[in-house]
């Protein structure tokens, strides 16, 4: 096929330009490629991790609701060497403590509560399992570093009961005026038709306090 003089001039340019940038838009292409594989694999990794960390959940949650213990240790222990990132993980802490508090094994059940403050993604897992075991070193009569688990939350919306559980652990202590003032500000923090706002205003009832 012949082609005329102007053709002939854009077809050597196109053949320097190729020359010149041919590799680097090679490599380029290969980049974007990999990248794309590679976005598309790790999804595919990150469903297939989650499908299996739901099976196992479901595993953890049948050994619980028939107190088998052993099995819930392993299978916890699966989840959380396995599936850690996972939010299958953060619930399995609950469910896992739960089954050892039931248990009457409160040493094991704050392990994976200790493992929900250190892992946990979601900050509401994070303050729900600091919530928890602070309620576990209340009965320990470990009060000061239970007070240290609930002084501030993560999650603005825990505020009410960590104020609550400060109560708690200073009626323990026998720091009445202190415990009073938490009372007062957990009420402060719920809302008028909260569940928990008639318990807590029985406490400060209790103590001799009035609702601020």
């Amino acid at each position: 096929m012949a082609y005329d003089l102007e053709e002939q001039e854009q077809l050597d340019n196109l053949k320097a330009l190729w020359n010149k940038y041919g590799n680097f838009v090679l490599t380029v292409i290969a980049v974007v490629a990999l990248s794309v594989a590679g976005w598309r694999g790790w999804h595919f990794y990150q469903d297939n991790q989650s499908a299996k960390a739901a099976a196992a959940y479901e595993q953890l949650r049948e050994a619980a609701s028939v107190k088998d213990v052993a099995r819930v240790r392993e299978t916890a222990g699966v989840i959380f060497s396995d599936y850690a990132s996972t939010s299958w993980a953060q619930m399995a802490a609950m469910i896992a403590s739960d089954a050892y508090v039931a248990a009457g094994d409160a040493k094991a059940a704050k392990v994976p509560l200790q493992w929900a403050i250190d892992k946990s993604l979601d900050p509401a897992f994070r303050d729900e399992a600091r919530l928890r075991l602070a309620a576990i070193l209340l009965d320990e009569k470990a009060f000061d570093d239970g007070l240290k688990l609930v002084a501030e939350p993560g999650d603005p919306s825990y505020a009410a009961a960590f104020a609550d559980r400060r109560g708690d652990l200073l009626v323990a202590q026998g720091k009445t005026a202190e415990a009073r003032a938490a009372y007062r500000q957990a009420l402060d923090k719920l809302k008028a038709d909260s569940a928990l706002r008639r318990l807590v205003q029985l406490k400060l009832d209790s103590l001799g306090g009035e609702a601020a």
